[in-house]
């Protein structure tokens, strides 16, 4: 089972708005709402793909209460540990100049991260762990840390896609996978990475302090797939992208989802990197006709 933890979820509203007027009444002409959250994301994704999966993580209030059915409607399994202040609104309003205001999240006493510890705790070796996205301020800063020590102990595959040193930290306890952007790799090792060259030369830094596999997104230029064997580079098709929020995450559900059907690691990137290629070109995450589609399109070559 395929297991994805989001901390700090949200319901994301959309709104345009044309010829937005500040200090003025102003009307949508298009508006929407759905479940925001990486690992939401992953699970979304894995549930269109048709792979099992399970939620995990926080929620509370109406809001949560709204996250939860519309993740159950998908057809994907929930156990979130219910908090006593409203899972958090991020809205998104696009308009001449696209602006987002995202909500600070409730906070978690030492009794619910205590409970979600335990859920983690029972996760065995066949089974897939994704930490994904950023940490509510009263967590702890070591949780993604000492959470993927505990199940790589176990034999548990650990999927980690944050950023900073919450991602760096991660590295030396062996996580199955993580999965920076050419950005997100910039800032950990504080230098310019402006080629495939520097994404690979960085990236395979990441497999020698400890990460058994990398994938780096580095946006129109595709992504690499780096471990100990192997380096590859996935040159994507041309396109307008739509939606770059949930492609990275849309790369981890389609790798992962691959690997948890016993796929092998280069079928694996192909159909994540098909996946997230699918989502960043649609208004919404990505379908498996979509990522079919995208397939044909994506080059595989060994650097």
């Amino acid at each position: 089972m395929i297991y994805t933890v989001t901390l700090n979820p949200s319901v994301d509203y959309i709104v345009e708005v044309d010829n937005f007027d500040v200090g003025k009444l102003n009307r949508t002409s298009f508006e929407t709402k759905y479940p925001g959250g990486k690992g939401i994301n992953v699970s979304r994704v894995l549930s269109r793909l048709g792979i099992k999966t399970r939620a995990l993580g926080f929620l509370g209030g109406f809001t949560g209460e709204y996250i939860e059915r519309y993740l159950q409607n998908e057809g994907i399994e929930t156990d979130f540990i219910k908090v006593d202040e409203d899972t958090r609104i991020n809205v998104k309003l696009k308009t001449d100049i696209e602006t987002e205001i995202n909500g600070q999240g409730p906070r978690i006493n030492d009794e619910q991260l205590s409970d979600l510890v335990k859920q983690i705790g029972c996760l065995t070796f066949d089974d897939i762990l994704v930490l994904a996205g950023s940490m509510p301020s009263s967590l702890p800063a070591s949780f993604y840390t000492q959470m993927t020590e505990m199940c790589s102990q176990k034999g548990c595959k650990v999927v980690v896609d944050t950023s900073g040193k919450s991602l760096l930290d991660v590295v030396p306890y062996q996580p199955f996978l993580v999965k920076p952007n050419h950005h997100e790799l910039s800032e950990i090792f504080g230098v310019d990475i402006t080629s495939v060259d520097d994404s690979t030369f960085y990236g395979k830094k990441l497999i020698e302090l400890g990460a058994q596999n990398v994938i780096v997104s580095m946006g129109g230029n595709g992504a690499l797939f780096l471990n100990k064997e192997i380096a590859l580079l996935a040159e994507v098709p041309k396109g307008e992208v739509k939606n770059s929020v949930g492609a990275g995450d849309s790369v981890v559900a389609g790798f992962i989802g691959s690997v948890d059907m016993k796929t092998d690691l280069e079928t694996a990137f192909l159909n994540g990197v098909s996946a997230g290629t699918a989502t960043a070109f649609s208004s919404d995450l990505c379908t498996v006709e979509d990522v079919e589609k995208i397939k044909e399109n994506v080059k595989l070559h060994v650097l």
